[in-house]
């Protein structure tokens, strides 16, 4: 029996790296959603200390949070509308979550601790 090699191929998809963001560009979003550093920060799931960073020119946006920037820079409406509804789903049903109580313990009675 003779064998058959077939040579496999993978399909790729390879996405464009946004462009880098400069300190100034950062600030201009900001400006444009009137928000402070933290407010910001908070729109981006990021600390204020990194805002900062970014603002003062000492680190550059990357990952996830430089495209989030890119969005918020070309559909600063797409921000507000988010923060308008609430967030996602998800968080309100962690919130809800959050605020259940536990079931109290029962305390051994009397006549079990003697």
């Amino acid at each position: 029996m003779e064998r058959v090699q077939r040579k496999r191929s993978l399909r790729t998809t390879s996405l464009p790296q946004p462009p880098p963001m400069t300190a100034v560009a950062v600030k201009k979003v900001r400006a444009a959603l009137h928000a402070s550093q933290a407010v910001f920060a908070r729109y981006l799931n990021v600390s204020t200390k990194l805002v900062q960073a970014w603002e003062a020119n000492r680190r550059t946006p990357e990952g996830p949070a430089l495209v989030l920037l890119h969005i918020v820079a070309k559909q600063p409406q797409v921000v507000e509308k988010a923060l308008l509804r609430g967030g996602t789903e998800n968080s309100g049903r962690r919130a809800s979550h959050a605020k259940r109580q536990r079931p109290q313990r029962r305390r051994p009675s009397a006549r079990l601790r003697a």
